[in-house]
């Protein structure tokens, strides 16, 4: 099975962190009501969907569907609005942070529960801007072998353009193997997860600071909510209440170089290089 190899740890300063709004001022971050919320960095075709559940399946934590709150955004609709808010000391990124952070807090009060976990993929994308909201958000690294993964990709999809998913597949890689580098987070990765998975979630509930609990393991009898498209997999795989197999990565494929050198990092077997 595969083990990811521990990085250097290398100062969050080191990565770039885009950002939107007024240039000339940046509002100082505001108290936010839910100080240490978990997300899950994964790339899209990882089993995100898996590990939610049997987080979700845990009485203290809640994983709903995925979020998508970097979709959110707010508008400032008239020329002095952003003078007012600055009058506020807000801007249009604290405002919008101020709004993820009341849709985590109202989906954990609504749960009854203390710990929320967002496994929304595309958030690896924008993960300094996620650090920048939360200081003290945890995190939990989802690997996957990325040829299992463009795999994946490419028997979804109806036309697949084998160029375009690698170049899917490689930036969500470059982006996750930052956060790796960067952050302290819980690394996991599929083929552990579905071949250990009492281990596995033991390790996780070590590190969010909850007591393991077996019903974690038994996900299909409890409610996820609604498996379908944009809100994470809608497989018969995952309908199945039950863990199965990782479908393993091709050993004879072989992946661009830039792909087979993050694979070796997370410790994947790769094959040969493509020839030239």
């Amino acid at each position: 099975m595969a083990q990811a190899v521990s990085p250097p740890r290398r100062h969050l300063d080191a990565v770039p962190s885009p950002r939107g709004g007024d240039a000339s001022y940046t509002a100082p971050p505001a108290p936010r009501l839910v100080d240490s919320p978990v997300f899950v960095l994964s790339s899209v075709r990882s089993g995100s969907t898996l590990l939610r559940v049997l987080l979700n399946s845990h009485s203290r934590i809640r994983a709903p569907h995925e979020m998508h709150l970097r979709t959110l955004h707010v508008h400032l609709s008239r020329e002095f609005t952003a003078d007012a808010m600055r009058e506020l000391q807000l801007d249009k990124d604290e405002l919008e942070h101020l709004l993820w952070d009341r849709v985590l807090h109202l989906e954990l009060t609504r749960s009854g529960k203390d710990v929320i976990v967002d496994k929304t993929p595309p958030n690896t994308l924008i993960w300094p801007r996620l650090h920048r909201c939360w200081p003290n958000a945890r995190y939990i690294l989802l690997l996957r072998h990325p040829g299992a993964v463009i795999a994946s990709l490419t028997d979804r999809r109806t036309d697949p353009d084998r160029e375009a998913i690698e170049a899917e597949v490689l930036d969500y890689s470059e982006k996750l193997e930052a956060a790796r580098q960067s952050l302290d987070a819980h690394v996991v990765t599929y083929e552990d997860l579905t071949a250990e998975p009492e281990r596995v979630t033991r390790s996780l509930c070590d590190y969010l600071g909850v007591a393991w609990e077996s019903g974690m393991l038994d996900y299909g009898t409890k409610d996820h909510g609604t498996f379908r498209p944009q809100l994470g997999d809608w497989s018969s795989t995952i309908r199945s209440g039950r863990i199965q197999p990782a479908r393993p990565a091709d050993g004879t494929a072989a992946l661009p170089p830039r792909l087979a050198e993050l694979a070796r990092a997370w410790g994947y077997p790769v094959g040969a290089p493509p020839r030239r």
